[in-house]
C-alpha cells in the first residue's frame, strides 16, 4: 500500500454537476400497492384515522421479506405512495371548511400536488409473507406503495408544532375538527 492520501470526498461538487439532471427527472419504482375498500376518490376520509382496514401487498423478487425484518415490532408505519388517479396540479386551493379562502398548495394536504406524492400514517396490524395488515387507511384500492418506514413518537410527534393558517381560524377547535380543514393529500379528492 502506498502511503499516498485519498481525495477528500466532493459531495458539493458532485451535486453541483448532477443539478441539470436532479431538475428534469427522478425515477421511482413502486414496492407494491395498496389493498383498501375505497374505490372512489370521493369515498375515502380525508384524513387516516378511521377504523378501516386495508393490506399493503408487496411486489415480489425485491428480497421483500429481508426489508422487512422487524418492522413487526412497530404498532405504526409511515406509507408513502403516489396518488395514481390525480392529474395535474393546482397552486392555489379552497380548503372544504368556511372560511372559503384560496391558500396556497404547500400550506395545505390538498392532493393536487406538484408531485402526486401522499403520506399516512395507519397502524400495523401484522405481517405474513409479504402482506402488510393496516388499520387507519385513506388510501384508494391499487394506489402504489413507494417506501415504508417506522412511525417513531419520539421523531415523529412534534410537542409544540402549530397548525399555520388553521390556528387562526380554527380557535380553541379539537384535532378531528381541524381534520376536516387540510383536505388531505391522501384523499385523493378534486378541489376546486
Amino acid at each position: 500500500m502506498s502511503g499516498a492520501a485519498r481525495a477528500p470526498k466532493t459531495y458539493a461538487a458532485d451535486l453541483a454537476r448532477q443539478r441539470d439532471t436532479l431538475r428534469e427527472t427522478i425515477e421511482l419504482h413502486p414496492i407494491g400497492t395498496i389493498r383498501s375498500p375505497y374505490q372512489e376518490r370521493f369515498a375515502a376520509p380525508r384524513q387516516p384515522g378511521e377504523d378501516i382496514e386495508g393490506e399493503i401487498h408487496l411486489l415480489p423478487g425485491n428480497t421483500m421479506q429481508s426489508a422487512l425484518q422487524d418492522l413487526d415490532r412497530f404498532s405504526h408505519i409511515w406509507v408513502i405512495y403516489w396518488m395514481h388517479l390525480n392529474r395535474g396540479w393546482n397552486p392555489t386551493v379552497i380548503p372544504p371548511r368556511e372560511p372559503r379562502i384560496r391558500r396556497g398548495i404547500l400550506s395545505t394536504r390538498a392532493p393536487h400536488r406538484p408531485n402526486a406524492l401522499g403520506l399516512s400514517a395507519v397502524r400495523l396490524l401484522g405481517i405474513e409473507d409479504t402482506v402488510l395488515r393496516i388499520c387507519g387507511l385513506d388510501m384508494l384500492d391499487g394506489t402504489p406503495v413507494l417506501d415504508i418506514k417506522p412511525y417513531l413518537p419520539y421523531a415523529d410527534a412534534i410537542d409544540d408544532a402549530n397548525s399555520g393558517w388553521l390556528d387562526d381560524v380554527g380557535g380553541g377547535e379539537t384535532p378531528g375538527d381541524v381534520r376536516g380543514m387540510l383536505d388531505l393529500t391522501h384523499s385523493h379528492s378534486k378541489i376546486t
